[in-house]
C-alpha cells in the first residue's frame, strides 16, 4: 500500500509556516495528521497533540493489532524549533508521544506543556522530565499560558474517567487568544452537558475526531463524522475541522459522512489534507472567513 503524501512536507511545510503572517485577526491552522495541529497567531505557535514519529507502528508491528501507517509524516519534530506551547489531551501515545515530544523539548528550551493534571506522574515518567514542568488542568480549570488562555473541558474517550482524586484523565481544551476561541476536543464521544459547556465559549473553530467507535478495533472510540458535525452545529462553531483519521488502517474512517452531515446542517467546515493550511480571518465586526490550501 502506498502512503498518502501530505499536501506540504518537510522543507515546503516549514516554509509555509514561516510565510504565514497577519495581524491579530488572522489565524493559521495546519493539520499534522491524527489529532495533531499547528496554530500560528501573529508570531506565536501552539501545537495540539502532535504525533510525528513511527513509534506506534514499531511497537505493534509483531502484534495482532498492527498500527499500519496510512500517511507519511508531515515534518520531523526537531525541525519545529519555533514552538511556544504544546499540549497532550491524554496519555495514549498518539497524543503523548515521547519520540515526538522529546525532540520538541530539545529544539525549544522555553517550551511550555499543557496536560491533564491527573496525568502528571505518567507524563513525567514517559518524557523523563521534571514533574513540576507541565501546566496541569482539570475539567473546569483555567490557566494563562503565555498569550493563550486554556480552559479544561472533560472528554469521554468512551467514558469520563477520573483518577482517585476525581480529576479527569481525558481533556479537551478551549483556548482563547486575541479575538479567537478554538476548541480541540482531544479524543471524545458526546456526553450529557458537553454542548451546554461549550456553547458559552462562542467557539470560532472546533477541531473534532471523526473515526467513530467500533468494538472490533479494540481501542476506545470517538465521535463519528455525523456526530462531529452535529456537535459543531449544536455549539454554533463558526468552522469545524475533522481529525483522527488516515493515520492507521485499523482505526480510521473517510470524511464523507462528516462532509454530508455538515452540508445538511449548513455547518461550515474545512477538510484538510495532512500538511495543509487553513487560514481564518475576522473582520472588524467579527464576521469570519476561511480558506484552505493557499
Amino acid at each position: 500500500m502506498s502512503l498518502i503524501r501530505p499536501f506540504l512536507q518537510e522543507e515546503a511545510f516549514l516554509q509555509d509556516v514561516q510565510d504565514a503572517t497577519g495581524d491579530e485577526r488572522v489565524l493559521h491552522i495546519w493539520w499534522l495528521g491524527q489529532s495533531g495541529f499547528l496554530l500560528k497567531w501573529q508570531r506565536r505557535v501552539l501545537l495540539f497533540d502532535p504525533y510525528l514519529s513511527d513509534s506506534l507502528t514499531t511497537k505493534y508491528a509483531a502484534s495482532d493489532k498492527p498500527h499500519i501507517r496510512m500517511t507519511e509524516r508531515v515534518v520531523a519534530p526537531d525541525c519545529l524549533n519555533f514552538v511556544d506551547i504544546v499540549t497532550s489531551s491524554h496519555n495514549h501515545t498518539d497524543h503523548l508521544d515521547g519520540e515526538t515530544l522529546g525532540p520538541l523539548m530539545k529544539a525549544n528550551p522555553d517550551l511550555q506543556f499543557v496536560i491533564p493534571e491527573a496525568n502528571r506522574a505518567f507524563v513525567a515518567g514517559r518524557l523523563a522530565c521534571d514533574p513540576s514542568w507541565p501546566v496541569g488542568l482539570d475539567d473546569g480549570d483555567y490557566r494563562e499560558v503565555g498569550a493563550f488562555s486554556f480552559h479544561g473541558i472533560a472528554a469521554a474517550h468512551e467514558e469520563l474517567e477520573r483518577d482517585k482524586e476525581g480529576r479527569c484523565k481525558f481533556l479537551g481544551y478551549v483556548v482563547r487568544f486575541g479575538p479567537w476561541t478554538v476548541y480541540h476536543s482531544g479524543d471524545t464521544i458526546h456526553y450529557s452537558g458537553l454542548v451546554e459547556r461549550l456553547t458559552q465559549f462562542n467557539v470560532d473553530v472546533a477541531i473534532l475526531p471523526i473515526n467513530g467507535s467500533r468494538p472490533e478495533r479494540r481501542v476506545a472510540g470517538n465521535l463519528n463524522g455525523s456526530e462531529a458535525a452535529a456537535l459543531a452545529c449544536a455549539i454554533n462553531a463558526k468552522l469545524a475541522i475533522p481529525c483522527h483519521y488516515e493515520m492507521f488502517t485499523f482505526n480510521t474512517a473517510p470524511p464523507d459522512a462528516f462532509i454530508a452531515a455538515a452540508a445538511a446542517l449548513e455547518q461550515p467546515v474545512s477538510v484538510l489534507r495532512a500538511g495543509e493550511r487553513c487560514t481564518v480571518q475576522k473582520s472588524a465586526v467579527g464576521a469570519m472567513t476561511s480558506r484552505s490550501g493557499d
